[in-house]
């Protein structure tokens, strides 16, 4: 892994999950790690309850745009996290994968994107735990 690293978001529509999920890692990891998501067959727009779930978090994803997934994108990531995209997302040697099983938002309610949002916000703030652990005090 560089030294600053790069993840990328996973999921078919790129318009809920990895949104939220890359939302999410850029505000809590500061500028410390690349984030970037995609999506094997991308929507025209983000789910506008995403965006809400998120706004009530203060994090904007409004301006966000669903990308298709690229060979180069998983390329230049160090960790590849998929939410149900399958066998769309192009393997490769030494990067780091890993599936999250997580309740597709699109077409549900608020409360319900809600539930989805936090557990991708513990799943993320476990992974950056892991990518960037905390700097010892100094003493």
């Amino acid at each position: 892994m560089s030294e600053k690293p790069s993840v990328l978001f996973v999921c078919v529509h790129n318009a809920g999950r990895s949104q939220m999920a890359a939302g999410y890692l850029r505000h809590l990891a500061g500028g410390r790690v690349d984030v970037l998501s995609a999506g094997s067959e991308p929507k025209d727009r983000i789910n506008p309850v995403a965006i809400e779930a998120m706004a009530e978090e203060g994090i904007d994803i409004a301006g966000n745009a669903p990308k298709i997934l690229t060979i180069d994108a998983v390329r230049e990531s160090d960790v590849v996290i998929t939410m149900g995209c399958g066998d769309a997302c192009p393997i490769f040697p030494g990067k780091r994968y890993e599936d999250w099983e997580l309740e597709d938002p699109a077409g549900k309610d608020l409360e319900t994107v809600r539930h989805v949002r936090d557990d991708i916000r513990g799943r993320v703030e476990a992974l950056l735990a892991e990518l960037v652990p905390a700097t010892p005090p100094r003493g």
